[in-house]
């Protein structure tokens, strides 16, 4: 269902432009800052969680990573981990300054792609209260041959022929060189594995986000290989829980397992299913794990204390 909850359009400042996301006032003190894998924009990315996130108390902040959806930022549709890391530091900052929020008790949550970027943004400054990743892409080095597999050996070779072709156009000024984000075995895509295309019908049932480009620049074909932030899993020092499914064929279980085994304070949770599932079948229990974590790690003083004022005022 479309999220339903009140919600106001808010912008912050991240490098040299602005993104633009869905503010969720809250009841508690608390905030959970939000954000898709690659091309998946604040409304498909959100909509299902956020209102389950405010139901339980927590302020909501969904944005758009620069260069994506509403957010600013050119060339459009290029993936860039560090700018994107540097967004999620910018959402920090803008979170601990809303109305209502404790500077203290503000957390991440992501996923695919964005679910391990937070094992670099739990790592650095400044440091989030705690986060979930849910079935994140921590090691592109151990999920890109797996991946490369899932490709014919025809797509494969145009895939990164393209790849190539935007990477040289990039360093020439020109407009970057799309592909869509998930694709059936034998297209070329960014993703062609056996779960890639349940995306539509997790994220966009009823095809009400008209405006979500699924596309991104081919040169992620070339770079993801290279990405690996779970290697920063030792670093990070708030509480961690990663949820994983086990039938995942797009970012596979294992790499997110050991990455959370290397965390000094890391949970795991095994959902069934596959990449999507717990937008899908697996909904209510990702739900119900995802917010009794939110509550242990962030249940604190402020939440005490707005429990007990909307008690007086009952």
């Amino acid at each position: 269902m479309p999220a339903s909850k009140q919600r106001e359009k808010v912008h912050f400042t991240s490098g040299d432009t602005t993104c633009a996301a869905w503010y969720y006032p809250g009841s508690n003190g608390g905030c959970v800052i939000m954000a898709g894998g690659t091309s998946v924009t604040k409304e498909p990315a959100s909509d299902l969680f956020a209102p389950r996130f405010n139901d339980a108390g927590y302020a909501v902040l969904a944005f758009d990573h620069r260069r994506f959806g509403e957010s600013g930022g050119s060339p459009r549709q290029v993936v860039r981990f560090d700018e994107q890391v540097a967004d999620w530091q910018a959402a920090i900052g803008c979170a601990a300054g809303l109305p209502g929020v404790d500077p203290e008790r503000v957390a991440v949550w992501g996923f695919s792609l964005a679910g391990g970027h937070l094992f670099r943004v739990a790592a650095g400054s400044p440091r989030p209260a705690c986060a979930i990743a849910q079935t994140p892409l921590v090691d592109g080095l151990a999920v890109a041959p797996h991946a490369l597999r899932a490709m014919t050996p025809s797509a494969l070779l145009r895939l990164l022929g393209r790849g190539v072709a935007d990477t040289l156009g990039g360093l020439l000024g020109r407009p970057p060189l799309l592909v869509p984000t998930a694709g059936e075995r034998g297209a070329v895509a960014s993703l062609t594995t056996l779960d890639a295309m349940d995306g539509d019908r997790a994220l966009d049932p009823g095809r009400r986000h008209a405006n979500w480009e699924q596309t991104v620049a081919a040169r992620i074909a070339l770079r993801i290989g290279g990405y690996r932030p779970g290697r920063d899993a030792p670093r990070t020092r708030c509480p961690l829980l990663v949820v994983v499914c086990d039938e995942d064929d797009s970012v596979l279980v294992e790499p997110a397992v050991k990455a959370a085994r290397k965390a000094p304070n890391a949970e795991v949770v095994h959902l069934p299913g596959r990449h999507y599932a717990p937008f899908l079948e697996a909904h209510e229990q990702a739900v119900e794990a995802e917010v009794a974590f939110l509550d242990k790690h962030m249940g604190g003083r402020g939440a005490q204390d707005a429990r007990g004022a909307q008690g007086a005022q009952d």
